[in-house]
């Protein structure tokens, strides 16, 4: 069966599902931020066939999600990097894991924990804001019909 493409859809979620939405793909995301790039230490970590790991490293080149580059010790290995539109992927993979932490973990069951790099802090949950400061929720949001002639300051 083939899988259906929605590289062209008007959904954003739609074609950020088509370019890193099976988990093989946000897992090497995952691992990639967390200081792997090697093709065996993705393939040693994720316990994922030779075929498949090779097959989404290419996809995620494609997409501009990871780049390969001369290994960082000079040998005459390569490695996957993250492109900074690998790096937009953070808040993703940290929502994801807020989520799982939330929703499928028992409160005395052990998992790690992402914190701040100079407190050693937990980090605060992610929320979503309006353009004025205000915390928003799911029901405080709406979608236009295509966003088309709206001004977006960035």
């Amino acid at each position: 069966m083939k899988r259906k493409s929605f590289r062209e859809a008007e959904c954003p979620v739609a074609r950020t599902l088509d370019a890193i939405g099976d988990w093989w793909s946000l897992l090497i995301v995952r691992d990639a931020f967390d200081g792997i790039g090697r093709f065996s230490d993705f393939q040693k970590n994720l316990g994922i066939a030779k075929g498949m790991l090779s097959s989404r490293l290419r996809d995620l080149v494609e997409a501009g999600v990871l780049e390969l580059v001369s290994a960082s010790d000079g040998s005459a290995y390569r490695e996957y990097v993250l492109t900074a539109k690998g790096r937009d992927l953070f808040l993703v993979i940290v929502a994801l894991r807020q989520w799982g932490e939330a929703h499928l973990f028992r409160a005395d069951e052990q998992r790690s924990i992402l914190v701040d790099g100079d407190t050693k802090e937990p980090v605060e949950r992610l929320r979503l804001f309006s353009a004025n400061g205000r915390t928003l929720e799911w029901a405080d949001t709406e979608l236009t019909p295509s966003g088309r002639g709206l001004e977006r300051a960035e």
